[in-house]
């Protein structure tokens, strides 16, 4: 995988937990909903940071698509911080390609990115896993 080409995987990524967090944040309230706000906010920022990164090495950052679709129906909390967890995990899982590239700025800026990610993600869940972001299957 190219650096653009794990850069456009991470954007991707990025574009479908905003989109992810604005579904679940209906769902929540409290400490949680701030939670959900927050952790929108920085993909968003991530999202900003990957477009220029990506830009920068002379390619266009792939569009954020229209709709996306959820792994499941959320309905309550319960299923909103599912998704959360989800969402964050799939985050991790893109910038685990980020860290395969052999330019060491972005080895770098992947590896904060999936720590970042790995730990909203157990936030959500309420656990951590061993190797966030590798499928156990």
């Amino acid at each position: 995988m190219t650096a653009v080409q794990a850069l456009q995987a991470a954007l991707a990524a990025e574009d479908a937990a905003i989109f992810g967090y604005g579904v679940a944040g209906a769902h929540l309230s409290g400490s949680r909903k701030s939670a959900a706000e927050q952790y929108w906010t920085g993909h968003n920022e991530a999202r900003d940071t990957l477009t220029a990164m990506i830009s920068a090495l002379g390619a266009t950052p792939v569009a954020a698509r229209a709709l996306y679709q959820l792994p499941f129906e959320v309905h309550d909390a319960a299923s909103a911080a599912a998704l959360a967890a989800y969402l964050e995990d799939g985050v991790t899982r893109a910038y685990l390609g980020v860290v395969a590239v052999s330019d060491q700025r972005l080895r770098t800026f992947g590896a904060l990115a999936m720590q970042g990610s790995a730990e909203r993600a157990a936030f959500w869940r309420g656990t951590t896993e061993a190797f966030p972001g590798l499928d156990a299957s």
